[in-house]
């Protein structure tokens, strides 16, 4: 890798979706202020590693890593973050493959952390559907106590507790203090740990900027439940559950009964929304819940 050009690395992490590759590293070139863009390819199968490398050869800014197996998109920001924070970038911009930034997406963030004079943990950007509302996948939780900086709402901006990797903005000397996204999570909770673990466990401020917008192209934008969701997804039910028992397990008393009181509705879903699958949806939660309490993986730092 060559001597980064720019302060800030926008970190992609990808997976056989070079079509919506593309289209997020042309939003990231659009933006009014320059990034260097990493791409994390958890070993794509299709033509994601060409499409990276003839985009690169026309744009220096670009660079390609592959991961040799499929870590999972907590594989691949535990991979991604490392890479930038070693490279030397002083920010790190996380990101899926199918988040289109609006173009001055980075130019708001940089704003706040101006504004904000660097005293936070982590910005994140409004993700939007691709019918301009809100993203029910990565819709953020506000802090009761808002109101204690009530005077940033002048700018659009909102204290937070936890977010998702679907643009959230960091200083690479907070991957430093805090460590890095649990790779073990593989998918679903990632996320929400990294972000908990600064806002919760390390106290440190935190807030949505709301001019800060990007679109985040899933397929659907019915967010998450296991007893709606399809029989094809919920595999990774069993990965979720498994997740947030260690999440909610390290905020105390506190957070154990949150986890359990989760679990209880869902049990109740599945028992009266289910259409289907019943039993298997149970089983899944079960198993989910029963792989928590043993699921202690580490937390690695820099």
């Amino acid at each position: 890798m060559d001597e980064i050009k720019n302060r800030v690395a926008a970190v992609v992490v990808t997976y056989n979706r070079a079509e919506m590759l593309r289209q997020c590293l042309m939003s990231l070139q659009k933006q009014t202020m320059p990034c260097d863009i990493l791409v994390v390819d958890n070993a794509s199968t299709d033509d994601t590693q060409a499409l990276v490398q003839r985009a690169a050869q026309h744009d220096a800014s670009i660079f390609y890593r592959n991961t040799g197996e499929n870590l999972g998109g907590a594989g691949g920001f535990n991979f991604g973050m490392r890479w930038a924070v070693e490279a030397g970038y002083a920010f790190v911009w996380v990101m899926d493959d199918d988040c289109f930034p609006e173009p001055v997406a980075l130019e708001k963030l940089l704003d706040a952390d101006r504004l904000l004079q660097g005293e936070y943990g982590w910005l994140s950007s409004v993700a939007l559907w691709t019918d301009g509302r809100e993203c029910r996948m990565n819709r953020p939780k506000i802090k009761k106590n808002f109101y204690d900086r009530i005077e940033l709402l002048r700018d659009g901006i909102l204290l937070a507790e936890q977010a998702t990797f679907v643009s959230l903005f960091l200083k690479a000397e907070t991957i430093r203090a805090v460590g890095l996204p649990v790779k073990e999570f593989f998918i679903w909770g990632d996320d929400i740990e990294y972000t908990r673990r600064i806002t919760i466990r390390e106290k440190m401020p935190c807030y949505v900027v709301g001019q800060s917008r990007v679109i985040h192209a899933m397929k659907n934008n019915s967010g998450s439940n296991l007893a709606v969701d399809s029989v094809e997804r919920l595999g990774r039910y069993k990965l979720a559950f498994r997740n947030e028992a260690y999440i909610y397990r390290r905020e105390g008393a506190k957070g154990i009964a949150y986890y359990i009181a989760k679990r209880g509705r869902d049990f109740l879903w599945v028992l009266t929304r289910a259409k289907d699958h019943r039993l298997k949806r149970l089983g899944v939660l079960l198993c989910g819940v029963g792989k928590g309490l043993a699921f202690y993986p580490k937390q690695e730092r820099i």
